[in-house]
């Protein structure tokens, strides 16, 4: 679905106000979910650059992408260009269940060596079984996320990483070493 529940946000606001962003890319923000959270939480001075990469175009009209994002772009994040990735924060909020596995890994190494510093990850980790919503085939979960799975995956990508499992959802912010 386009929304995600609340359990994780208050941990994600939590590490964006540690480590204080000045670019943000938001893979899959349906209804801008993490824009509103965050948005209103920047730090001062100049403004952070806030970037929406939104692969079911009526989204970007329905949800007002446009007002709440710097640039958006109507892209399969699989395909996009890697500098899109060059990022101080790149957000995977309910993105990543809704495609094959090895898409999703493959996705994250290309975040990692495009140069993020910072990635955010929020999956469910309990079975949670969803087809077309809305006409937007895109929506279907694809891959169930064991929580074990995804720590194994972002350990991989080298550097560090905070977690945090809810009943729900598990949320990951992994962090560039150096």
């Amino acid at each position: 679905m386009p929304t995600s529940i609340d359990e994780g946000k208050d941990w994600a606001l939590e590490r964006f106000e540690r480590h204080q962003p000045r670019t943000v890319i938001d893979i899959g923000p349906g209804s801008g979910t993490y824009a509103k959270l965050l948005r209103p939480h920047e730090p001062d001075g100049p403004g952070v650059w806030w970037t929406a990469i939104e692969i079911h175009k009526p989204y970007i009209s329905r949800y007002k992408l446009k007002a709440k994002y710097d640039e958006v772009h109507h892209l399969d994040a699989r395909r996009a260009p890697g500098h899109l990735y060059h990022r101080d924060l790149v957000i995977c909020g309910d993105v990543l269940e809704h495609m094959p596995r090895e898409d999703a890994v493959a996705l994250l190494k290309r975040i990692e060596a495009a140069g993020a510093w910072h990635i955010l990850v929020s999956v469910p980790i309990v079975d949670a079984p969803q087809g077309e919503v809305d006409g937007n085939a895109h929506e279907e979960h694809v891959h169930h996320w064991d929580a074990d799975d995804m720590d194994t995956v972002l350990a991989d990508l080298g550097g560090g990483v905070e977690t945090m499992r809810g009943h729900t959802l598990g949320v990951w912010w992994w962090s560039r070493r150096g």
